[in-house]
């Protein structure tokens, strides 16, 4: 059975499985394509406020898939490098889709596949699950922005402990580092996933793009450069109707329903 990216709807939360048994999902061109094509469909659509990447058959991803680095390494570098680039893309989309975007990891993340779980918004991790940098197992250098997500994340020396050592890190150790947002219990990481996306499907999606916004681009600004921004994003939000909506539901005590 070829690898997949299956979706489907919960509510307004696209989820995206990751679907190759075979190899305990392993993620490889294919995927990064449809995971773009998933994206790109979603963010055009209304009825779509969040997102949920998971795996199938309780295993988030581990990794690339090692079968097929091996055969590349026959071929010219360019073939592994538009593997690379895919997977890059896919990436570069995840951090930039203006709509939340959580990981429900069960089972293992190993690899491109902890990569792909540190792109996300928020990380719902099984208590069992297991977290692996397992590049340096296999004499490889990580991909997948793994070296950026951790270098912006941790202080260097945990950074380094990641990726030099290649050691399994615990779903606790990372929840007490800030890396994983709630730990559930086995089995449960999609539910519990999918129940926090459906809390942030209740707020103003224009206000959640704002702050996806200004949590990419503050690294990247001075502080008074940053409270610029701030105060145009706050300027278009107060003046968008769900400001309106927010306020007045607030004020009367009762339920805001945001457009």
């Amino acid at each position: 059975m070829p690898a997949e990216l299956c979706s489907h709807s919960q509510g307004q939360t696209l989820v995206l499985t990751i679907h190759n048994p075979e190899s305990r999902n392993a993620i490889e061109p294919a995927i990064y394509a449809a995971g773009i094509e998933a994206l790109n469909v979603a963010e055009r659509s209304p009825e779509v406020r969040s997102v949920v990447v998971t795996g199938s058959d309780g295993m988030f991803c581990a990794g690339g898939n090692l079968h097929r680095l091996l055969a590349n390494r026959q071929a010219a570098p360019e073939v592994q490098a538009q593997g690379i680039e895919g997977l890059h893309q896919w990436i570069s989309t995840i951090r930039a889709y203006p709509k939340p975007i959580i990981a429900a990891v069960e089972g293992a993340a190993a690899g491109a596949g902890f990569s792909l779980a540190l792109a996300c918004d928020l990380i719902v991790a099984a208590r069992n699950a297991v977290f692996v940098m397992a590049y340096s197992n296999v004499a490889l250098s990580p991909d997948g922005g793994a070296s950026w997500s951790l270098a912006h994340a941790l202080p260097r020396q945990l950074a380094s402990e990641l990726l030099l050592c290649g050691e399994r890190i615990t779903p606790e150790r990372l929840h007490a580092l800030g890396i994983v947002n709630r730990l559930s219990e086995p089995g449960s990481a999609l539910a519990d996933a999918l129940a926090l996306a459906e809390s942030l499907n209740a707020r103003a999606p224009n206000v959640l793009a704002s702050c996806k916004e200004l949590l990419t681009e503050a690294p990247l600004h001075s502080l008074a450069a940053q409270l610029d921004l701030e105060r145009t994003h706050f300027l278009k939000n107060l003046h968008h109707p769900n400001a309106g909506t927010g306020i007045a539901a607030f004020l009367q005590k009762r339920k805001p329903l945001y457009e």
